[in-house]
């Protein structure tokens, strides 16, 4: 009886075979703890560091607010730099660069990135800085709002626009959604406290819509939602739906009462 031979070639292509085999499965377990690495790090770790940089920030622009109450003082806030867009792009950036703009309130003039403001939304338990401009790294990334800085600043007749992220980095206007007509807006600055009822709300519209930031806000893709007259109005804009950047969701508040700043206190 004759014993068949093996030969060394096919136990070779064999062994080659089960490396690659191996070697492909370490490949794609190396790859899927990596996107697992990225997904924890823009949901968990940069929302972490963005909230507690935006809490810091409000912490210490009331230190300072009541400082400057206490002194007469009129320092500014230093958190300045880069370059701000102005027309409504992802989380609410745009295309648009502007460098500098006028706060009304303490008539002091604002650097690009700087915050300056608070942004209160009781419904929502948010509490955020606000910043001059609308630049992703230097503003939304950071956890706050920012100003479109060709828009008007709050108080001010036309239309205060504010943009911020939905999703990640702080994501203040995770919930934006939830805002019902009637709810209450502070803005809080140096000077004074201004108070804006929501009014109307347009769940979508084009990321180009650059009607809806107008000083007499109307959307130019949704006609049917906006305003036709002057007034003192409040614009929050983020993206819709969630995790995309395919569209902006769109809140409108009108100014319903603005009060002198009381700087006896050091936060809330």
């Amino acid at each position: 009886m004759r014993i068949p031979l093996v030969q060394h070639s096919s136990l070779r292509r064999r062994a080659r075979y089960r490396r690659a085999l191996w070697t492909g499965a370490e490949l794609l377990v190396t790859a899927g703890v990596l996107v697992l690495l990225l997904v924890a790090h823009q949901l968990w770790w940069t929302n972490r560091e963005a909230r507690q940089g935006a809490e810091r920030k409000v912490e210490a622009l009331e230190r300072e607010w009541g400082r400057a109450g206490d002194t007469g003082g009129t320092g500014g806030n230093s958190d300045s730099d880069g370059t701000t867009p102005g027309a409504p792009g992802s989380g609410g950036g745009g295309g648009r660069s502007g460098g500098s703009s006028q706060d009304s309130s303490s008539g002091t003039t604002l650097s690009t990135s700087q915050a300056y403001a608070v942004l209160r939304v009781p419904r929502l338990g948010l509490r955020v800085p606000v910043a001059e401009g609308t630049d992703k790294q230097k503003v939304l990334n950071k956890g706050y709002v920012g100003h479109y800085t060709h828009t008007q600043q709050p108080g001010q007749a036309g239309n205060f626009a504010l943009a911020g992220h939905r999703n990640t980095h702080g994501e203040p206007f995770r919930h934006l959604n939830r805002l019902r007509k009637g709810d209450t807006v502070e803005v809080e600055t140096r000077n004074a406290t201004y108070t804006y009822t929501v009014d109307k709300i347009l769940p979508r519209t084009s990321p180009r819509d650059s009607g809806v930031i107008q000083p007499v806000p109307r959307s130019l893709t949704e006609p049917a939602y906006g305003y036709t007259l002057p007034g003192h109005y409040l614009t929050l804009t983020t993206c819709t739906p969630e995790y995309t950047s395919r569209y902006r969701l769109v809140v409108w508040g009108k100014l319903m009462s603005t009060s002198p700043g009381d700087r006896t206190r050091t936060g809330t």
